[in-house]
């Protein structure tokens, strides 16, 4: 190590989700599922065996932390890149590392953090390793994977989606990191009240929690040599919590929005509004979704239900946000109380289907166009009756083929 180097790491102030991230597997909190002992993934590293895999999970809920206590329980070499700041050149690096690790005697975890930055070239290029065990791979991402990964990678790595921490986790951790500032920098008096506040803004992230008592710990009030953190001082600092809201909650919450409409959840549907105009949806997108279900859902039980859509829709185009809200609640508010009926989406579903799979016929002769000279010695035209003439004349109206079809029930 250089003089620059030493310098740089006695200078470096190293967070306290960092100095408290978990060295064991007991001390690992919030993802029961995943690693009891009556977990497959436990039972898989007390055989002391290497997998690949991909842990998806929001923000802080200890996706690298998991990685790096799978390389220790398994006595493995552990690197780690990031997909936002690596490329070919890196993994060709990682390669030529594990290679000499498995000379020494020891496998090689990967750990690439936000795989799902990586291009296809770049996934592809991981493929041969794995498949020849070369290295072990732990990607961790916070987008799906269905998506966002090659089918190729996806193949040869197995899927462990880890959620967010309970309040149960997210307030031993804050309880952790208090008693840990205490005993290195003196103490302080934190109430209840205080741990429920910053649980609550940490939204079941981790490093978000520990970031923000790191904060206030040294942003309360010290006197003879003791801090007191008062609830209105964490009020203050750390004010409005951005909405995490990633590709994959867009889909989700207007899926969500959409359903609870469907499922005439007013309430529900509401809260789904806000989540995504918090998040800054497009509120166009919001009134397309509206439209959809008004004329899928509600269609001609109420058909006022889709000119209201419509209407919120050109609202949303002559308001702008934040009056925009307000025209969208209504419209949801009306869709989500409407009577619901699907008839007419499965009728239109219904005879594409019968179309697209050959039961595509030609009108009747007497419905086609007559209005060109040589009409008429094709038959077309011949003994149509004019509806308003004679409203009780039967006519046939399906082709020949399809008379008795029907597609509305």
């Amino acid at each position: 190590m250089n003089l620059f180097d030493s310098l740089e790491n006695i200078n470096k102030q190293v967070p306290l989700a960092e100095i408290l991230r978990p060295k064991t597997l007991e001390d690992y909190l919030g993802q029961n599922k995943i690693i009891s002992e009556a977990s497959p993934l436990y039972r898989l590293l007390q055989t002391n065996r290497l997998f690949s895999f991909i842990f998806w999970g929001p923000p802080g809920c200890g996706k690298t932390t998991l990685a790096r206590l799978i390389a220790a329980k398994t006595n493995s070499y552990f690197l780690e890149i990031s997909a936002v700041t690596s490329g070919i050149k890196e993994i060709k690096d990682a390669v030529e590392t594990a290679k000499e690790q498995l000379r020494l005697g020891h496998k090689t975890l990967l750990f690439i953090d936000e795989i799902h930055r990586y291009n296809k070239t770049q996934q592809d290029a991981l493929l041969p390793h794995l498949e020849n065990g070369l290295i072990y791979l732990v990607g961790s991402t916070t987008e799906n994977p269905s998506f966002q990964v090659i089918p190729a990678l996806l193949s040869r790595v197995h899927i462990l989606q880890l959620k967010a921490l309970d309040d149960d986790a997210i307030s031993k951790i804050i309880e952790k990191g208090f008693k840990y500032l205490s005993s290195e920098y003196g103490a302080i008096n934190v109430n209840r009240d205080v741990i429920e506040k910053i649980t609550a803004f940490a939204r079941g992230d981790a490093r978000v929690a520990l970031n923000t008592i790191e904060a206030c710990y040294f942003a309360s009030e010290l006197k003879d040599n003791t801090r007191t953190l008062k609830l209105s001082m964490i009020e203050e600092l750390v004010q409005k919590k951005i909405t995490k809201y990633s590709q994959q909650e867009h889909y989700d919450c207007a899926s969500a929005f959409q359903k609870s409409l469907r499922g005439s959840d007013k309430n529900a549907a509401i809260y789904y509004l806000a989540k995504m105009i918090v998040a800054g949806e497009d509120p166009r997108f919001i009134a397309r979704r509206l439209i959809v279900c008004a004329a899928e859902d509600v269609s001609n039980a109420d058909p006022q239900a889709l000119q209201i859509a419509v209407a919120a829709f050109r609202a949303v185009e002559h308001l702008g946000m934040p009056e925009a809200r307000i025209p969208l609640a209504q419209a949801t508010a009306y869709v989500a109380d409407a009577p619901k009926s699907n008839a007419t989406c499965v009728a239109i579903d219904s005879a594409i289907n019968d179309i697209q799979n050959g039961l595509d016929y030609q009108p009747p002769l007497h419905l086609r166009d007559a209005h060109y000279k040589d009409a008429q010695k094709y038959g077309f035209g011949t003994g149509y009756i004019y509806t308003h003439s004679n409203p009780n004349a039967y006519q046939q109206f399906m082709p020949d083929e399809i008379k008795d079809k029907k597609y509305f029930q």
